[in-house]
């Protein structure tokens, strides 16, 4: 019979553990006994996981302070936002304004309009001559993002929008994000100033962001609303434009 496992090196035990699946490795793993426990609550086990997934670099190592959880946040990193570029119309936005002649998906670039940035994202949102504004509500735990890990650890919280206006319109932009808890308190929030993009603007795509942390315990839904209308009261959809929103979990 071969050397039993507790007689392994210790570097050698981590390589073996970092080829099992990281929900085994928390499941099961860490209850064979104390050393494996160890290992696992360890963080060279996660730095080898991450190194040997591409997940690290010069800044990780500087910042993620428990390894494990940067391998998970890591690993389910995704767009939050539900149909943010309006590929499947307005599902899964509920309408909280639904001024003028309403919300419109329109193709890429529109008229008078431009080029997304990114060659991924086909269409957009347009608003209309009174203001339209929409919402998303995520819950985190759906998401996977458990209650121990947003009240210790409280990973960032990434918000991205993109607007635009058309060059014959000017239009108002507007963007407000709340961090709410198990009651729907509001815990953090960002609002943008009313952006005003005048008439004979060259249409160009502008990224707004904001990044939450050290936002305190209790974090468990993420409120996600825009919206605007353009500033000519012209009927129709010669608003401001808006797509490829994002909410994400980073570590």
């Amino acid at each position: 019979p071969g050397p039993r496992m507790e007689s392994l090196p210790e570097a050698v035990l981590i390589r073996i553990l970092a080829s099992i699946p990281a929900v085994d490795l928390v499941l099961a793993c860490r209850l064979v006994c104390c050393q494996w426990k160890n290992l696992v609550d360890g963080a060279a086990l996660w730095i080898l996981k991450c190194q040997q997934e591409g997940l690290t670099g010069a800044e990780s190592e500087d910042n993620a302070e428990n390894w494990q959880n940067f391998y998970f946040l890591s690993k389910k990193r995704k767009n939050l936002i539900k149909n943010p570029c309006g590929e499947e119309d307005l599902q899964h936005w509920g309408e909280v304004e639904n001024g003028g002649d309403g919300w419109k998906i329109e193709e890429l670039p529109g008229d008078f309009g431009k080029e997304f940035p990114s060659e991924e994202v086909h269409k957009y949102f347009v608003t209309s001559y009174e203001w339209c504004r929409k919402a998303q509500v995520i819950d985190l735990r759906a998401e996977g993002y458990w209650e121990e890990l947003m009240d210790t650890t409280q990973p960032k919280v990434v918000v991205k929008d993109w607007y635009a206006g058309r060059r014959d319109a000017g239009c108002l932009y507007e963007l407000c994000v709340k961090l709410l808890s198990e009651n729907e308190d509001v815990l953090a929030e960002y609002k943008s100033e009313t952006i005003t993009i005048p008439e004979d603007n060259d249409a160009s795509w502008t990224e707004i962001s904001h990044t939450f942390s050290n936002y305190g315990p209790g974090v468990r839904f993420v409120h996600f609303e825009h919206g605007g209308q353009d500033t000519l009261f012209w009927k129709g959809w010669y608003g401001v434009r808006v797509t490829n929103s994002s909410v994400t979990v980073e570590p």
